[in-house]
């Protein structure tokens, strides 16, 4: 299955755009949409299209540092969001602290990014994104189906409830396969496959932005033991750890039982039966 070249030459587009909104504001949105967007380029570049990575190594050096500043800001967006529906009734002081505590660290981070977004900066990205969209050749790329499958292969799966570096680093790859996958022409094989990350993301997602604000409670107040607003969250980190290693283990199987079936047969149903009404006529024709 070849590459959407329409979709390929759109995210260029779409990360200059993120790009510009980005620089005039620093919103929870925006910052969301440019890691998202860039990481789109990334997985294209250099997973899909690019045999040789070196033509956009240095677009790709300037668009991570952007990124990774990003992320540390889109990280306390996320404890932010989860904090706030936090409904309970435990230390409502420490509650307000925490939430002033990261408002003032996303002040600071937001500083740092503010400064990697300078005119000269910007512009230099943008002329980088133009010359790379120019030299990809989409007819030569990858099957992006393929491309996340070995992704997936590649990376090993939790040993346990409790391994939650390997849950961690199989949420990274989760990410970046359905960025591969998003590259492939709709089909019905891709919607599905699509929807499966879909979902596995949104669990690994939700749990590690709980765990991400445990660790910044327990950092600020103590373990639960000294603080029951960080014995609540605990207990609700093991419960989205507990959903997270499930739909792994269901994803796993999802995509074990797609991958034992012929490819041949994995194309829609009606497409399978005009075929095979074509492959009749042609039967009663010979």
């Amino acid at each position: 299955m070849a590459i959407a070249a329409i979709r390929g030459k759109s995210v260029f587009l779409k990360t200059e755009k993120e790009l510009l909104r980005l620089s005039s504001g620093h919103s929870a949105d925006a910052v969301h949409r440019f890691r998202t967007t860039t990481r789109r380029l990334q997985t294209l570049l250099e997973q899909i299209v690019t045999a040789d990575r070196r033509p956009h190594k240095k677009l790709l050096k300037m668009l991570n540092r952007v990124r990774k500043s990003a992320g540390k800001v889109r990280d306390i967006d996320a404890q932010l969001d989860a904090l706030r529906s936090l409904k309970v009734p435990q230390e409502p002081r420490r509650k307000t602290q925490l939430v002033h505590f990261l408002l003032d660290l996303r002040a600071q981070h937001e500083k740092r990014l503010r400064k990697l977004l300078k005119k000269d900066n910007v512009r230099e990205i943008r002329k980088r994104l133009k010359r790379a969209a120019g030299l990809v050749q989409f007819d030569a790329g990858r099957d992006p189906l393929a491309v996340a499958r070995e992704l997936l292969a590649g990376v090993a799966l939790p040993g346990g409830f409790g391994d939650e570096n390997a849950l961690h680093r199989y949420r990274t790859v989760v990410k970046r396969a359905r960025y591969a996958v998003e590259f492939a022409p709709k089909s019905p094989e891709s919607t599905q496959f699509l929807a499966q990350l879909r979902r596995l993301q949104d669990a690994l997602g939700n749990w590690h932005d709980w765990l991400t604000l445990t660790h910044t409670a327990t950092e600020r107040f103590g373990g639960i033991n000294e603080s029951s607003l960080v014995a609540v969250l605990h207990n609700l980190t093991r419960g989205k750890l507990r959903n997270a290693v499930a739909a792994v283990a269901a994803a796993r199987a999802e995509f074990s039982a797609v991958e034992q079936i012929p490819k041949d047969s994995r194309q829609h149903p009606k497409a399978s039966r005009n075929a095979a009404a074509i492959e009749a006529r042609g039967n009663v024709a010979a």
